[in-house]
């Protein structure tokens, strides 16, 4: 399962940077002009994991297949994009491809780059960007609940609950709240029903407060944003956009470690951040490793292991037979696997054993 984060923002908060710094490429442009992404870029980013680092330091595998994310630079958003302002359309349409949004807010004061509303104001910034995604979801919301109430009406009581729900959720959305807060409250059965959908803010939110490198730590500004995730129960990390360009630029670690302790910081943005969104879906990690290939495979977090083995094979979900189970920590302590199994630390599990993050698995199946 690949997760797909789409930047959004105000033109000009820094979403072309962000994107470069983190596809460590110019493939984006980054001008000081609004509308200067046209169309969405996209970039595979590997997620930082110290599990397979040392992992590969244990079974010396000849091929590392890392986890990812891919990345999407989304056009910049303006007042009236629900109705076609800007590059309106384009955004939205680029939204619902996503699974999770990353939201630049700027909070940086800078007299060289211009904002689209002439004036410096997160809490602003953030209410025009989801005000658009609730409108255009209010707009494809009333087309869905016109056909449901009819049907309804015809005596078609199989809907019934779809139309409760709907009725519901625009109570939700007219009070200028994400669908996405509505649906994490249901029942899987009820969420299923609202997600056909596919509305542009049902979906997770990471706020990501863009500062200048004088408040890597925060600032006023970080301070309103961090107060709405808050409220919301999102995330919100605060980092400068510039700095982790320039750290892109460096070629070496050893380099990127130095300019880093220099800034008082023991991890760059960019890792945080690209490991947050990894975290946003519930997503976590395990592998399967020997000499010849070291793989990390991306699953939802309480997947059973005949699901988790269908990730790499459906042959392996179809025919599963058990799962033999070795825990990071174990093997991280005794080096070798030949070890770890005369200490009885790897167990056989069944099609009930729900696979925890950090395992390293060998799946019998017979087709």
């Amino acid at each position: 399962m690949a997760l797909r984060a789409g930047i959004v923002g105000l033109p000009n908060v820094g979403k072309s940077t962000l994107f470069n710094a983190l596809t460590e490429s110019v493939n984006a442009e980054a001008s000081n002009y609004p509308f200067c992404t046209i169309e969405p870029n996209v970039g595979t980013i590997i997620v930082p994991d110290e599990k397979l680092d040392r992992l590969l330091e244990i079974y010396k595998s000849k091929k590392v297949v890392p986890s990812t994310i891919e990345f999407v630079d989304i056009a910049g958003l303006v007042k009236g994009a629900s109705k076609g302002e800007g590059l309106g359309n384009q955004f939205l349409s680029h939204i619902r491809e996503v699974d999770a949004i990353i939201h630049i807010v700027r909070c940086f004061e800078d007299e060289n780059i211009i904002h689209v509303n002439n004036k410096i104001d997160p809490a602003s910034d953030i209410e025009i960007v989801e005000t658009e995604l609730i409108l255009r979801d209010l707009d494809s919301l009333e087309k869905r609940l016109e056909k449901v109430s009819k049907a309804v009406r015809i005596a078609d009581k199989s809907q019934k609950r779809e139309l409760e729900l709907l009725e519901a959720l625009k109570i939700h959305l007219s009070d200028s709240r994400l669908a996405h807060y509505f649906t994490k409250e249901l029942t899987p059965e009820d969420r299923e029903i609202v997600r056909t959908l596919r509305l542009l803010t049902d979906v997770p939110v990471l706020y990501v407060a863009n500062v200048d490198e004088k408040h890597v730590k925060g600032n006023e500004y970080t301070k309103i944003v961090e107060e709405i995730a808050q409220k919301e129960g999102e995330r919100c990390l605060v980092l400068s956009v510039q700095i982790e360009a320039e750290i892109a630029n460096l070629e070496t670690k050893e380099e990127k470690q130095e300019f880093l302790k220099d800034l008082g910081l023991e991890e760059s943005g960019l890792s945080r951040l690209i490991k947050e969104s990894y975290n946003l879906l519930n997503l976590i990690t395990f592998f399967t490793a020997n000499e010849k290939e070291l793989h990390s495979w991306t699953i939802l977090n309480g997947l059973k292991a005949p699901q988790a083995a269908g990730k790499i094979h459906t042959d392996f979900e179809y025919g599963f037979i058990r799962a033999e189970i070795m825990k990071y920590k174990d093997i991280l302590e005794y080096k070798k696997e030949s070890i770890v199994k005369e200490k009885g630390l790897i167990h056989v599990e069944g099609k009930e054993y729900i696979v925890e993050d950090g395992d390293i698995v060998y799946f019998r199946f017979n087709v």
